[in-house]
């Protein structure tokens, strides 16, 4: 059975025990204490303009969705959670498409509306909590309305084979981000009687190049947008890591099969050099680097074994390798196909989760390690270029964001510096040039961008990568509160912490005990 928004509504008031008065008409305090859990359960099975409520669940308790090797716990409070699916169809191949999402609707509402960003290829619908840049509660816990959804598709995170089906594969470059923000806010009014009065959007990686693509393309849609390790052009990004794992290939001896990897003791060697030519760089030599542009002057030099050294340090032909790797490649005019990664200490990192971006020849989440030991740059960058999906998903292109910035909206975004990815130089690079097009003063009122030092990617390293941007950009947004400096935390809940200033200011060490927040003040490097 087929039914309107408008008609649903009206059966959902006339059908609960409201003593009179349409739901929307009506305060919490005059509403029976069943109100919100009846209200749910009666959007299961609603169908509209393609939009199908599959299931409507009441949890009237505090849950916790338990904690993964790569995940803290999440605390989820009361609410409603409403799952459905977008235009569900027939597609290539014969497979079922449809875009998937998940609402959930707190109990104690903010009047705040949020959309999460993805990850990866998508595919799965993640718990709609909304952690990203929120530090220690998480935008559901705070009263937002939160959606989060799959793009249009079902896979593993890395499953490309939705490509084949040309509606899903422009769901995930752009059109799931309106569709399922349009939808779930109808549904976000429909449950609470009344519109969001404001609307946000977090997301990391994928997550963080699906808010550059709604600020960029759907400039109405939301009234701030925090935005992390952007995925914004992995055609280039992944083209450069490859080129570092050939370049380290090439420091094999002549037979010698690889691939080549940097470990153990060696990648000890290249973080205390990085910690040696630019910790203090700071103020305080206390093992975290924060003066990022200052450390752009690293010498590499510093990494090769001196006279009778061997073991714990690299040879000349390794240093140079790792050199020419993090600098990326050139195509055949001399241009830089992409933009160097920053010399941090986590471009050597070998703990839990993923690896530096120092190539240590071991397998990955694409599979094994290049053996090459040459790369056509020239023919891959006309391969990445003649990519249909690729050209469209890819967001470092669009700058003019008059609309979107003449709403008064906001811009926040982060990276870690030590992104083995992503490079987090690439992220700043767009960011100037976005305040190069759109005016100084305009942006400066408008947009931040946090460096996270030692921070992987979107979280892990050794960092400092809890931290809150979501808050501060309500007050932005709601109170004109412009952000400065915000304080970040250990992912162990030690008590260390630091402060992450607007890049490119960083935390320099004034007095007091190293590694906690007040002891720093950001000043220009």
């Amino acid at each position: 059975m087929r039914i309107s928004i408008v008609t649903a509504s009206l059966l959902a008031a006339t059908a609960l025990p409201l003593a009179g008065a349409p739901a929307q008409q009506q305060s919490a305090e005059q509403r029976p204490a069943n109100y919100y859990g009846s209200a749910c359960t009666a959007l299961e099975g609603l169908v509209d303009d393609g939009v199908e409520i599959t299931s409507a669940s009441f949890h009237p308790e505090t849950t916790t969705i338990e904690a993964t090797p790569v995940s803290p716990a999440i605390a989820k409070p009361p609410h409603c959670l409403v799952e459905g699916v977008i235009n569900r169809r027939m597609g290539a191949g014969g497979a079922e498409y449809g875009i998937g999402f998940e609402l959930a609707l707190p109990l104690e509402w903010n009047g705040r509306y949020l959309l999460q960003g993805g990850g990866g290829l998508n595919g799965v619908v993640r718990p709609a909590v909304g952690p990203v840049a929120a530090g220690q509660v998480n935008a559901l816990s705070r009263g937002f309305a939160v959606a989060s959804h799959d793009s249009g598709h079902k896979g593993e995170v890395f499953d490309q084979s939705f490509m084949a089906d040309q509606r899903a594969a422009l769901d995930f470059a752009e059109a799931a981000v309106p569709r399922v923000t349009e939808a779930t806010r109808a549904l976000t009014t429909l449950y609470y009687g009344k519109t969001p009065h404001h609307s946000y959007m977090a997301g990391c990686s994928t997550g963080g190049r699906e808010g550059m693509l709604a600020s960029q393309r759907y400039p109405e849609l939301f009234d701030g947008i925090v935005i992390g390790a952007p995925a914004m052009r992995p055609g280039h990004s992944n083209l450069s890591i490859e080129y570092a794992q050939v370049m380290l290939n090439r420091t094999l001896a002549a037979g010698e099969d690889g691939p080549a990897g940097i470990v153990g003791e060696q990648r000890a060697s290249i973080r205390r050099e990085i910690l040696r030519q630019c910790d203090a760089l700071d103020g305080k030599a206390d093992g975290m680097v924060m003066n990022v542009e200052a450390c752009r002057a690293f010498d590499p030099q510093g990494l090769v074994c001196k006279p009778g050294e061997s073991g714990t340090c690299l040879s000349q032909p390794q240093a140079d390798a790792l050199a020419a790797g993090l600098a990326g490649p050139r195509d055949a005019s001399g241009r830089p196909s992409y933009i160097s990664y920053p010399w941090d200490t986590g471009i050597a990192f070998d703990g839990q989760g993923l690896p530096g971006f120092v190539p240590m020849g071991q397998p990955g989440v694409f599979g094994p390690a290049n053996t090459a030991r040459e790369l056509d740059v020239d023919a891959r960058l006309h391969a990445v270029r003649w990519d249909a999906a690729g050209r469209l998903t890819d967001t470092p292109y669009w700058t003019n964001l008059s609309t979107y910035l003449g709403r008064g909206s906001k811009l926040m975004y982060f990276h870690g510096v030590s992104d083995p990815w992503f490079s987090a130089f690439d992220t700043w690079d767009y960011f100037q040039r976005a305040r190069e097009a759109n005016g100084s003063e305009t942006w400066d009122n408008a947009a931040r961008f946090y460096m996270v030092p030692g921070m992987m990617h979107c979280s892990g390293g050794d960092s400092f990568d809890q931290f809150d941007l979501l808050g501060p950009m309500v007050d932005w947004v709601e109170q004109g509160e412009a952000p400065g400096a915000v304080e970040a935390l250990r992912a162990d809940g030690g008590p260390e912490s630091m402060k992450l200033c607007p890049h490119p200011s960083y935390a320099h060490y004034e007095s007091g005990e190293a590694l906690r927040a007040g002891s720093y003040t950001c000043r220009m490097p």
